[in-house]
């Protein structure tokens, strides 16, 4: 395995430091579990919640060598170069102590999202990058891609539904070590004033866990808790030419209105209709 020193503008991550990060942050972060490499963060998270693993695992790989994204497609990193991250949530068990009630199945769509405003919060006030979120959970810096984010439902793992949400930022991604198959690009070559992992991390865990605790205290309303109006405010698709590939094959093509109370994508069709799209694939028309 390669040594954590040979790149010295790539530094490991210090797991001593976020561990106690983790006991003092007001999310329910419980567990962190860093990995040298692995295959994918989600399909580690996913096997510890199948495994009854509670809510608050936090699972951060220094590399990724076969990471999922949407559609079967592949994400991967190189060494310490990025944040890879996946964290595993049940948001449909109370938690008293916290006053947290049981948020409904049908809520559950809001979770990326939510992870999408943390992320460009992250992006936006600590690496001061000019990001914003392409719907439903793309980090982007212009018109290229610099994370992208998974959730995956987990069904009756341990006595109780979870959900992983997966990460991918890429922060000192070098263009020559961009994928090939789609324009991207990292927070360095955006840039950016912070590149450090660790203080990156722990904003990133802090955002995260805030917009969840109040999300739940909510019982999942996203209008309530100041959800959907944050997504609202950072979302690039809103007013936005658009071609949209449906799961089923076919394609809207519209402007992009607004973004529902469901998460979902409202598209004032080139007919003169309105749309709502809960999946597809968004491209911004210029």
């Amino acid at each position: 395995m390669t040594s954590p020193y040979t790149n010295l503008d790539r530094p490991p991550l210090n797991a001593r430091r976020l561990e106690a990060a983790l006991v003092t942050e007001t999310g329910p972060w419980t567990r962190l579990d860093l990995r040298a490499e692995t295959g994918s963060t989600n399909a580690d998270a996913v096997a510890a919640a199948r495994a009854g693993e509670p809510e608050g695992l936090v699972v951060v790989a220094e590399a990724q060598t076969a990471g999922r994204g949407r559609r079967g497609r592949t994400w991967t990193s190189p060494p310490r170069a990025g944040l890879t991250t996946s964290v595993l949530l049940r948001p449909g068990v109370a938690v008293p102590e916290r006053e947290w009630p049981a948020a409904p199945p049908s809520a559950y769509g809001w979770l990326p999202l939510l992870a999408g405003v943390a992320l460009v919060e992250t992006a936006t006030r600590l690496a001061e990058v000019p990001a914003v979120l392409k719907w439903p959970n793309d980090l982007m810096v212009g018109d290229l891609k610099c994370a992208g984010i998974l959730a995956e439902g987990v069904p009756d793992s341990g006595g109780a539904p979870a959900v992983v949400v997966g990460i991918g930022l890429n922060v000192t991604l070098r263009a020559n070590e961009l994928p090939a198959d789609r324009p991207a690009t990292s927070l360095q070559l955006a840039g950016a004033a912070m590149t450090d992992r660790d203080p990156l991390l722990r904003a990133l865990l802090r955002g995260l866990g805030g917009w969840y605790a109040r999300w739940r205290l909510a019982a999942g309303d996203a209008a309530e808790c100041g959800l959907l109006e944050a997504y609202r405010h950072h979302c690039g698709t809103i007013g936005r030419s658009v071609r949209v590939r449906l799961p089923s094959g076919a394609e809207l093509a519209g402007e992009v209105t607004t973004i529902d109370a469901d998460g979902q994508l409202v598209v004032r069709t080139t007919g003169g209709g309105s749309q709502s799209v809960a999946a597809g694939d968004v491209l911004h028309v210029r």
